[in-house]
């Protein structure tokens, strides 16, 4: 059995696969393996955004909190990016994210990644537009998700 590199995997994920090997290895050197138990918080909403994952095995429920009552908002599973709050200031969490089952994922240190943004900008777009889809997605399944709450 093969073990893959990092830099390898992102490149067989749709949200990274077209990203120039070069940047795929930029972000590895911020990147490492972890592991979730069912049941374990990813993120929690208000707390400091300080990674993002990479889900590699597993699924995650985005959840947030209203009327006392917790919704799930959407569901996260392999290959999929989970987190964007760290992107975007004061990098606290808008919703929390706990695993539905076992989870492995890439964690991502939002800092590191960052200061590379920072560093080489064309790189920094190229997340940027990446991310503001994913943003995008996000806020359309909390929209569809609060819409049937009220029908």
């Amino acid at each position: 059995m093969k073990i893959h590199t990092i830099p390898e995997i992102l490149g067989e994920v749709p949200f990274f696969r077209d990203l120039k090997p070069e940047y795929r290895e930029f972000l590895a050197g911020c990147a490492r393996n972890v592991h979730f138990k069912a049941g374990e918080f990813l993120l929690l909403a208000g707390k400091k955004a300080t990674h993002f994952y990479l889900i590699r095995e597993g699924h995650v429920a985005l959840e947030m909190e209203a009327g006392n009552k917790v919704f799930s908002i959407q569901t996260i599973g392999e290959g999929q990016i989970l987190g964007w709050s760290w992107l975007v200031p004061p990098y606290t969490w808008h919703y929390d994210a706990r695993a539905v089952e076992p989870v492995s994922a890439i964690s991502f240190d939002a800092k590191c990644v960052r200061e590379k943004c920072e560093k080489d900008p064309v790189f920094g777009y190229e997340l940027l537009k990446r991310f503001s889809r994913l943003i995008a997605e996000r806020l359309m399944a909390t929209r569809i998700q609060m819409a049937d709450l009220y029908q």
